[in-house]
């Protein structure tokens, strides 16, 4: 016991100075999304509840415009189903990575989100860091920083006003930064450059609203078919 709560604390203190960057973009959006709902009447307990049951902000933010519509259940699902697809791809090549977690995989796959994959999958684990309760760690403190982020805006959102308008970006902005150190620790780019490749080739083929679905299918369809010789090259 002593032993694995070693571990434990050992994970967690890796993990943690790593999340920071994601705790201050997840809290700005988070906390714009709960006070946005509470200016459309909605309680703390609907931003806090749909953070932690949908946990997909893209997806949460056009949830406010559903439950404010007539009930459409059909068309509820192929928009819920078509925003977060992206999540059927990036699910895959986690499926080695967090093979071995036990009691945590199942924990690991409900709060995979974006940047969580993109930490889990980049981040360089010492090898005397348990790797599941790493995993772990990240996954639960970034699920908490939304969470909370949340219910603090739908609690905080009848008391102050501001404008939200630009706070997306950072989020746009920590991908960058997390793309340019992956970048930095890779001897060889190729999956960066496919990566970039694809997004922009889909963006100009399909526009803005439509090319995240084709650019992650080309990746998945690219990688796949060139994996060897990837390997054989370093490129993964």
């Amino acid at each position: 016991m002593m032993r694995k709560n070693g571990a434990a604390m050992a994970a967690l203190a890796e993990a943690f100075p790593l999340t920071l960057p994601i705790f201050a973009g997840f809290w700005f959006l988070a906390f714009a999304y709960g006070f946005y709902m509470n200016t459309l009447g909605f309680s703390w307990v609907y931003p806090m509840a749909m953070a932690a049951i949908i946990f997909g902000g893209s997806l949460e933010f056009v949830t406010i415009s559903m439950l404010l519509s007539s009930f459409a259940p059909i068309e509820t699902f192929v928009v819920a189903f078509t925003v977060q697809a992206r999540h059927l791809f990036y699910g895959i090549p986690m499926l080695e990575k967090y093979a071995g977690t036990g009691w945590k995989k199942p924990f690991l796959i409900y709060m995979m989100c974006d940047e969580t994959f993109a930490l889990n999958y980049s981040a360089t684990i010492p090898y005397s860091i348990d790797k599941g309760w790493f995993y772990f760690w990240v996954s639960l403190l970034n699920f908490l920083y939304w969470c909370s982020g949340a219910a603090i805006g739908g609690l905080l959102g009848g008391l102050i006003s501001f404008d939200t308008k630009g706070l997306s970006f950072v989020m746009t902005t920590m991908f960058l930064v997390i793309f340019l150190e992956q970048w930095m620790k890779e001897k060889k780019h190729y999956t960066a450059l496919i990566g970039l490749s694809s997004s922009i080739g889909s963006l100009l083929l399909f526009g803005k609203e439509n090319f995240i679905l084709p650019a992650m299918g080309l990746m998945l369809l690219i990688m796949t078919l060139y994996r060897k010789p990837l390997e054989k090259k370093g490129g993964f």
